[in-house]
C-alpha cells in the first residue's frame, strides 16, 4: 500500500475515533409506582429500539418511593399511581423552587381480586369498604359461604394503598389486612387462597378473577375493561401519573411527547394498561 494510502486511512480512523468519542447518550432514570413497572418498562423498551442514543432506568419501590427519589434528586421522572401529596410539593418547592409538573400518563382501573373458586362475583362500593376496614369479616355477609376473609393488601409506601384507602375506604385499614410488597404478590396469595380478597392494578390480574363492582346497591356492575375505564363507568378508575421536578427538555420532554403520542399510548393498551382518550 502506497504511504499517501496509509496516512490517509490514518487520518480517516482518527476522524471516526474522534467522531465516536462525541456521540453522546442520553440518560433517563425513572423511579417509583411497582403498579406502572410494566408499563413503564414496555415504553423504556420501544423508545429505546427507535433511539439508540438514549438510556432509560427503571425502577419500582412504590410511588412514595419515586417521589422521595424525585424530591432528593435521584431520579428525573417519578412515576405514581396516585396524585402528589401537598406536602411532597411543598418539599419540592423548598429544593426546587418550583411546583412540580404533574403529567397525566395513562388510566388504570383498581381491580379487587378474587379466588376463582370463590362464588362472590360482585360487590358494591360500601362492602370493598367494610370488608378492608374489619366491618364485614365474613363472607356470607357479602352473599358467599360462612368464611371468614383474608384481607390482602399493599404496603403504605404503595400510591395504590394510599389511593384505595383515600378513595375506596375512607378510613384506616383492618388490622389484620396481611400487606404484600407488590401487586404480583397479591395476586399470588389470591390465588392460593380460595377465600381471600386483595386489590391492585387491572394489568395484574392473571390467575385470579376480576370482581365485577357497584357504587351502590341500585347501580349495575362493572368490570374493569377498556371500555369501562375509558368511559370512567367502572366506579375504580384512576390516573396514572409521571412527576418532573422542573419542565422536561431536551431528550426526556422527546420521551415524554413520545409516551403521549398516539404510539406511545398505544403501548398502554398492548400490556394491558389503557390510554388517557
Amino acid at each position: 500500500m502506497k504511504t499517501s494510502n496509509i496516512k490517509l486511512l490514518a487520518i480517516l480512523l482518527v476522524i471516526m475515533t474522534i467522531g465516536f468519542s462525541f456521540t453522546s447518550v442520553d440518560k433517563i432514570t425513572v423511579k417509583g409506582s411497582d403498579t406502572m413497572v410494566i408499563l413503564a418498562q414496555k415504553w423504556a423498551e420501544v423508545y429505546m429500539s427507535k433511539n439508540p442514543t438514549t438510556t432509560i432506568q427503571v425502577t419500582g419501590g412504590g410511588s412514595g418511593v419515586g417521589i422521595s427519589a424525585l424530591i432528593n434528586g435521584s431520579t428525573e421522572i417519578a412515576n405514581s399511581s396516585r396524585p402528589i401529596k401537598p406536602s411532597e410539593v411543598d418539599k419540592i418547592k423548598g429544593r426546587y423552587g418550583t411546583l412540580g409538573v404533574e403529567i397525566a400518563c395513562a388510566k388504570d382501573g383498581i381491580s379487587i381480586y378474587l379466588n376463582k373458586a370463590n362464588p362472590v362475583n360482585e360487590l358494591t362500593l360500601k362492602q370493598i369498604a367494610d370488608i378492608y376496614s374489619g366491618k364485614i369479616t365474613n363472607w356470607k355477609d357479602v352473599g358467599g359461604p360462612d368464611t371468614n376473609i383474608k384481607l390482602y393488601g399493599r404496603e403504605s409506601s404503595s400510591g395504590t394503598f394510599v389511593y384505595f384507602k383515600d378513595f375506596v375506604v375512607k378510613r384506616d385499614y383492618a388490622i389484620n389486612c396481611q400487606t404484600l410488597p407488590g401487586t404480583a404478590a397479591i395476586v399470588n396469595a389470591v390465588k392460593k387462597d380460595k377465600y381471600g380478597v386483595g386489590y391492585g392494578g387491572a394489568a395484574y390480574d392473571s390467575g385470579v378473577k376480576d370482581c365485577k363492582v357497584k357504587k351502590d346497591a341500585n347501580s349495575p356492575a362493572y368490570s374493569p375493561n377498556a371500555e369501562t375505564i375509558r368511559t370512567k363507568t367502572y366506579p375504580i378508575t384512576r390516573y396514572l401519573y409521571m412527576y418532573l421536578a422542573t419542565r422536561p427538555t431536551g431528550a426526556t420532554k422527546k420521551y415524554i411527547d413520545w409516551i403521549l403520542s398516539a404510539e406511545g399510548q398505544k403501548v398502554c393498551t398492548d400490556v394491558g394498561y389503557f390510554p388517557l382518550k
